[in-house]
This record gives C-alpha cells, structure tokens and sequence, in this order.
C-alpha cells in the first residue's frame, strides 16, 4: 500500500518534483532509491497569510508495492445496436454519447455548428469584425461553448467518484494528468479542441454517428412520446431523444413552447466582465509579484450581498482574455477564456447578479415561461446598439463606474474587436448597475487596489446559464409529459459548467438505458 502524506510547502518547494520528493522521502524516513512511483493526489494555494503556501497530498510507492494501473477505457462497437439520438456536441451530449456506447447503444450526434478547426477561423471572423456565423461560434459547434471558452473543470456540485470518472475519462482523451489532482483543474482552450476530437474518433470508431451542420428546426411526437427530430424537412429517429443542447439555443426553447412542451421559467444572473492587468492580482493575491516564479497566476472568488440582491464573480480567468459570445451580429455578449499557460497579461471575471421575474413585468403577459428568455435578448441587442453591434462591447473604467464618472478613454483590453467608453448605466438596468457597483465597493474595502482605473468592466457578461428549464422527472430524468425525451446539460437548466454537464450527461445515458432495456 503506497504511503500518503500532507505536506505544506514553500511554492519554490512545491514547484519541482525533486523538491518535495526530497521532503516526502524525509519525512517517511526512507532512502530516495525505495521509492518506485511518488505522485501528487492534491495540490492546492494556500494565500490566505502574507506568505503563500501550497497544499500538497502525494502518495509515495516503495519497491514491493502494487503500482496504479495506467487509466484506459474500452468501448464497444455499438454498430447495428439500438440507437439513440443526441441534439448538441458539448460537454453533456459527448458523454451521454461515450455512457451509451459503453451501455451498448448506438449514439447518433446532431450538432448545429462544426467541428473544432472549422470554428476556428469562424470565431477568427468574429474577433476581427467581420460578423458572426449564427450556427458557428463561441457557443455553438463541436465541444459546446467550453471548447473555445476556457476549460475549467471544477464544479460544486459533484458525486466525488463520478467526478473523477469524468477527469479521467479527459486524460485518457490527451488531457494532463495535472488535472486529476489541481484544487482548480484547467485544460486551457488551446488543448481543449485536440481533446474533444480525440472524443469524437472515439464515439466514431466505436460505431456511434455525429453530424455537424445539422441544425434540428423540430421534434417529432407521437402518442406523447418523442420518436426523432427534425433536420429541415428530414426526420431522424430513434429510441430516444436527449436534449443536449446549451445554454444559447433560444429557437429551441421557443420550438418547444409553441408544440406545446412543458417549460419552467429559472432564475440566472447578468453582469459584465471587469478585467484587471493580471500582475495587480497577483499582488493581491499574493502579497507580491515576485510568487509568480513559483505560482500560477493568481485568482479570486467574491460574493457579497447588495440590499438583498446577491452578487458574485464567476467563470475567472487569470491570465486571459474576453471574447466576443455573441450568436446573432446584432448582440453583444462577452465571456472569458484562459490558455492552458495562463500567460496573458490581462485577469478576467464575470461579475453579475441575480435577475428576478420582477425585474421585467412587462413581458410576462406576452411571452410567459419565454419572458425571461426576451429579457436578456433585449439587454443583449442593447448593449450593442448603443455602440454600433459588430461585436464593438460598452466598457467604463472602474473606478469611474462606482464613483458614477463618465470615462473620456479605456485603459488597454484583451477584447477584440474593440470596446467603446459608455457609461455603464447607458447598458445595465438600474437595478442591475447599483448592484453590480454595491458589490465592487465592498470588495475594494477588502481587496486593496482592486477598485481601479487600471481596471475595467466590459459588458454583456448574459449567458452564465438559461432563463429556461426543460423540466425532468427527478427519478428517471425523463421529461414529465413527454416520454423517452431526456434533457440534459446546462441549456436545460441541470448543469453550470464543463464538468457538471458531462456528470448530467453520463447520468441521463445511464437512465436512458435503463428505459430501453
């Protein structure tokens, strides 16, 4: 049985193998040449006090112990078996598609977008003004909006062996081992595509089927039952239907509300993206830029309360940039993204705030369970329309935005195509605005140097997740009115992230099969 420690380290300790192999070996009392296999199980930054630490739990194997097998994963050729169809290629359809192949069902893929290279040069098309393709973009396309958005993996709402089911099943796709033991596990969008199509030869050789430029315009019901989708004027079926579509597919909730399919209105937040220059948070963070040549760039959480509305960072991205999420060239959304070094020399977070049904009464009567969903599309169309749309986002300079200046210029931005000043009220409902500016105040008191005109915020940060719920059984994950329709994901409204969507998605594979056999 291998040896486990927790050591707490210096980040020069912790930055080399040999360094803390040489405390391990220390510490147990034994000879360095004993040792077989050492390996970090945890790692975690401790900077809460003036000085960092890292948090390292390793295992150590001696010579006469059992080493970790190599991690592999066998999948079955599905071909000529029961099929299954799958609307969306992210995270939630991917590993619904690998559970069902495993299972023993033949996963059949439909997706809006295109594959990974494909989307590249559409979102290069983006980033220099020269429009956006509605079915190919930040959101849409192979590997879902995390693709090209970031990477991260942790989530909250984990069964800790799934979890790490999951992590392992993205090693054995070309992802670092570093991820199976990093409190924050990051891919980086840089090596994520590589990953995902590595997913996709998987699903391929294994017999599955995925089709890219194929946009499902409806959903064919019998008998109250859900036998295939439409694609245009040709019909697809299968043994079931899973909704794996993402948080952006606004034609498909409203295609479901006018067949008449049960839909919840849910609670989401909208914000921005305040951008700081990355060497002011690490000294923050740290209490020093010089902690940079052992630690990765530094990050943050904060939540706060404003006069009973909540308030928090979300989706940070040290050393990243903002991109362009809009779908539609008359929007403007904004996300951030981070490559696997973290090397920019801009840190980015979504700030935003819970909306409220009360905050738009005015489109409950026409719309109901999509007044939501109009809510944000108007936001969206007009933060773009105040500084022309061509993916042009409003921005103000910190500081300037909580003291309630207008800002006469804007410090350097990661954001391409470019951001024009604007007065935040210009773009942010007022509620919103004074939330959003409540917050910041209370952690500038905190965080010292964090409120700055070196900083700014840059808006529309709107897609954290969907005003709508496809709603489930909580039993069987199967829709309440509709059999053998399965949503899924984070367009669904059951997941917030890389992670949590796949988790969704493995589990609804898992009911899926059941059902058919």
């Amino acid at each position: 049985m291998p040896k486990t420690l927790n050591l707490t380290l210096s980040p020069k300790q912790a930055a080399s193998t040999e360094g803390w192999l040489s405390i391990a070996v220390r510490t147990l009392g034994i000879r360095r040449e004993q040792v077989a296999l050492a390996r970090v199980v945890r790692r975690s930054v401790d900077a809460r006090h003036q000085t960092p630490k890292v948090l390292l739990t390793v295992e150590i194997f001696v010579d006469g112990d059992t080493l970790p097998e190599e991690i592999h994963f066998d999948y079955p050729d599905v071909n000529g078996k029961t099929e299954v169809i799958i609307v969306g290629s992210g995270p939630a359809g991917l590993f619904c598609a690998l559970r069902l192949i495993e299972l023993g069902l033949r996963p059949i893929l439909l997706e809006r977008g295109r594959k990974v290279d494909d989307r590249r040069r559409d979102i290069a098309q983006i980033h220099r003004g020269a429009g956006v393709d509605s079915e190919s973009n930040y959101a849409f396309g192979e590997g879902g909006a995390g693709t090209f958005s970031d990477g991260k993996l942790f989530t909250r709402s984990k069964k800790r062996g799934d979890y790490n089911r999951a992590l392992q099943t993205l090693v054995f796709h070309g992802a670092s081992p570093e991820i199976l033991y990093e409190a924050h596990p990051h891919i980086g969008t840089d090596c994520l595509p590589k990953i995902i199509e590595q997913v996709r030869q998987t699903i391929l050789r294994a017999g599955g089927q995925i089709y890219f430029d194929s946009k499902v315009t409806d959903i064919e019901i019998r008998n109250q039952r859900a036998v295939g989708v439409w694609l245009g004027d040709r019909l697809v079926e299968g043994a079931a239907v899973v909704l794996a579509t993402g948080h952006s597919a606004d034609d498909i909730y409203e295609m479901l509300h006018a067949k008449g399919v049960l839909l919840e209105a849910k609670s989401w937040a909208m914000g921005v993206r305040v951008e700081h220059p990355q060497s002011l948070i690490d000294r923050i963070q740290y209490h020093s830029e010089d902690m940079r040549e052992w630690l990765p760039a530094a990050s943050y959480t904060l939540t706060s309360q404003v006069a009973g509305r909540g308030v928090y960072s979300f989706c940070m991205c040290p050393g990243g940039v903002i991109v362009p999420a809009m779908t539609d060239y008359r929007e403007c959304v904004v996300n951030g993204m981070s490559a696997s070094a973290r090397s920019s020399r801009w840190a980015n977070a979504g700030i935003v705030t819970e909306v409220r049904p009360e905050d738009f009464p005015h489109l409950h009567e026409e719309w109901g369970v999509l007044a939501g969903l109009k809510y944000r599309q108007q936001l969206e169309r007009h933060a773009a329309e105040i500084v022309g749309g061509e993916g042009t986002a409003p921005a103000q300079r910190l500081a300037d935005f909580v003291a309630g200046r207008v800002s006469i210029d804007l410090p350097r931005t990661s954001y391409l195509p470019r951001a024009v000043a604007r007065r935040g009220e210009e773009w942010l409902p007022d509620y919103m605005a004074h939330a959003l500016r409540g917050g910041f105040s209370q952690w500038g008191a905190r965080m010292r140097g964090f409120v700055t005109n070196q900083a700014q915020i840059i808006g529309l940060e709107s897609r954290t997740s969907t005003p709508v719920r496809i709603p489930r059984d909580k039993d069987t994950f199967e829709h309440p009115t509709v059999s053998h329709l399965y949503p899924t994901g984070e367009g669904a409204g059951y997941a917030g992230g890389i992670i949590s969507a796949a988790l969704d998605g493995t589990r609804v594979a898992e009911m899926v099969a059941a059902k058919i056999k």
